[in-house]
């Protein structure tokens, strides 16, 4: 069984940055693929980055490319989620997603891909 622990959320100005992150338990950290994904009211959950095992491979929604980034420490069992510039429409729950696999280099992009999710972290953006 995995856990996983969102924490960093809060409310920022736009234009502002924030940095969530994801503390993993319960089994070896190394071969989770790791993903975020976000969830507006009255929204479907949607993908925001993802970060391969190894952390070698990063993917990212074409919304948050050049703003966000996605990293892990695997020495902390931890996974950031590093927001810059960010916009009203960031606004969301941010949710971390874990899915252990045999291979450490694969990035998952869908929700169905993954099969532990944290409990969300909120995220408001003013204007």
């Amino acid at each position: 069984q995995v856990q996983l622990v969102e924490s960093g959320g809060g409310l920022v100005q736009a234009g502002g940055s924030l940095r969530v992150s994801c503390a993993a338990s319960g089994r070896p950290f190394t071969p989770y693929a790791m993903g975020w994904f976000r969830q507006a009211p009255g929204k479907e959950r949607e993908f925001v980055a993802a970060i391969s095992g190894s952390g070698g491979s990063t993917f990212y929604a074409d919304s948050v490319k050049e703003r966000f980034t996605i990293s892990r420490d695997n020495a902390k069992n931890t996974v950031y989620l590093q927001m810059n510039s960010l916009k009203p429409e960031d606004t969301a729950e941010y949710y971390c997603a874990a899915r252990i696999l045999d291979s450490s280099g694969a990035v998952l992009t869908t929700t169905r891909e993954y099969n532990y999710w944290g409990q969300g972290t909120q995220v408001t953006v003013s204007s």
